[in-house]
C-alpha cells in the first residue's frame, strides 16, 4: 500500500527561532533527504511564522523549489475570522498548497464556540471553492470530536474538511480513538504525533506533553489502521518534543478515558530532557536546537516502524532524492 508522507514545520521549531540560516526551504532539504513527499508549513502569526516574512518573493520561491522535487505544500493558519481566512486562502492560493489548516481562537461556552466557527467558515466557503483550497478544521485543544463533526456538518462544504490530530483530544479529556471515530468521515489529514501524561505535582498542573514518536502512550497503530481502511493515503509526521498543553477549563473525563491508564498514563519522574521538557527557559537555544535534531530522527524511526507495521510504504526511491 503506498501512502504519502510529509513532515509539519512544527517538528524544527526551535531550529526556526535559533539556528542560523534555517528557513522554509532550508526545512524543505531537510524534509527531502529524509523521503517526506511534501511538507507543512506553518504562517500562524503576523510575519507568516515559518516562511519567515510576508513578501510574495518567499511564497514563490518555496513553491519553485517544491514544484521542482515533486512536492507537496499544506499551509496552517490559527485564525476562522473571515478576514484572516480570505487573506491566508489567498496566499495559500499562490504557493501551491492543497490545504489550509486552522482551528478556532473563540472563546466562551461551547455551544457559542462552535456557532461562530461555524459561521466564520460559511462565510469563506466560495473563496475556498474558487480557488481550489480545502480548508481542514483541526481539533486544536478545543473541540471534542463530536463537536467538530457538528461543526463541518452544519457549514456543510465539499471544501471543508477535519485535520485529526493523534493527540489533541487528550486536552478536552477524550479519548484518541473516540475522537478519531467521531470525525473519521470528514477526515482530508492528520497530524501523527506522540504525547504522554504529566501529573499536577510534577508540572503545577495536569499536563499533556509532547515526545518523540514511539516514545509515549498514544495508540499509535490502532489510529493510523482506522485512517488507512477509512482510504486516507497522507500522513503528517509531526515531532512534538517539547510541547505541552494544558487540560482545557471545564472539561471534564469523558468515557473510556480513566488519567493514568492508556493513552492517559502517566510518565514518571525524573524526566530526562531527550523524551520530555517542561520548562524550555532551562536550556541554551543551541541545546533546543540539538535535542530538537535527536527528537527528531528517534520519532521519524518511530513514525516509519509505525507505517511498515501496517503494510505501506511512504519512502521515496533512494534514486529520485541523490
Amino acid at each position: 500500500m503506498i501512502v504519502e508522507t510529509t513532515i509539519h514545520s512544527f517538528s524544527l521549531w526551535h531550529h526556526f527561532a535559533h539556528k542560523p540560516g534555517f528557513d522554509a526551504i532550508a526545512f524543505a532539504e531537510l524534509a527531502r533527504s529524509m523521503r517526506f513527499q511534501g511538507i507543512s508549513l506553518s504562517l500562524n502569526n503576523e510575519n507568516y511564522r515559518h516562511l519567515g516574512g510576508r513578501d510574495t518573493d518567499r511564497m514563490d520561491r518555496l513553491r519553485t523549489y517544491l514544484t521542482t522535487h515533486g512536492m507537496s505544500l499544506e499551509v496552517d493558519t490559527s485564525d476562522t475570522s473571515p478576514g484572516n481566512m480570505s487573506e491566508m486562502l489567498k496566499v495559500a492560493h499562490r504557493m501551491g498548497a492543497t490545504s489550509l489548516r486552522t482551528y478556532t481562537r473563540h472563546g466562551g461556552a461551547v455551544g457559542e464556540m462552535m456557532q461562530n466557527t461555524g459561521d466564520d467558515l460559511a462565510a469563506v466557503m466560495q473563496e475556498a471553492a474558487d480557488l481550489g483550497v480545502i480548508i481542514v478544521l483541526e481539533n486544536h485543544e478545543d473541540f471534542t470530536g463530536p463537536e467538530l463533526a457538528k461543526i463541518v456538518e452544519r457549514v456543510s462544504h465539499p471544501n471543508l474538511k477535519i485535520l485529526y490530530d493523534y493527540g489533541n483530544s487528550q486536552m478536552v479529556l477524550e479519548d484518541p480513538i473516540a475522537a478519531l471515530d467521531a470525525v473519521l468521515p470528514h477526515v482530508y489529514s492528520v497530524h501523527f504525533k506522540d504525547h504522554v501524561m504529566i501529573r499536577a505535582e510534577d508540572a503545577g498542573q495536569l499536563t499533556v506533553a509532547g515526545v518523540p514518536v514511539g516514545n509515549g502512550f498514544l495508540p499509535l497503530t490502532e489510529l493510523t489502521r482506522r485512517l488507512l481502511d477509512q482510504g486516507l493515503r497522507r500522513f503528517t509526521y509531526e515531532n512534538v518534543w517539547a510541547y505541552s498543553a494544558p487540560i482545557q477549563e471545564g472539561r471534564k473525563a469523558l468515557n473510556g478515558v480513566n488519567l493514568g491508564e492508556g493513552a492517559f498514563a502517566y510518565l514518571d519522574p525524573p524526566f530526562s530532557p531527550a523524551h520530555v521538557i517542561l520548562q524550555q527557559s532551562a536550556f541554551s537555544p543551541q541545546m533546543l536546537v540539538d535535542l530538537e535534531f535527536q527528537a527528531l530522527h528517534r520519532g521519524h524511526e518511530g513514525f516509519r516502524r509505525v507505517l511498515r507495521k501496517l503494510g505501506t510504504s511512504g519512502d521515496w526511491d533512494i534514486r529520485e532524492i541523490c
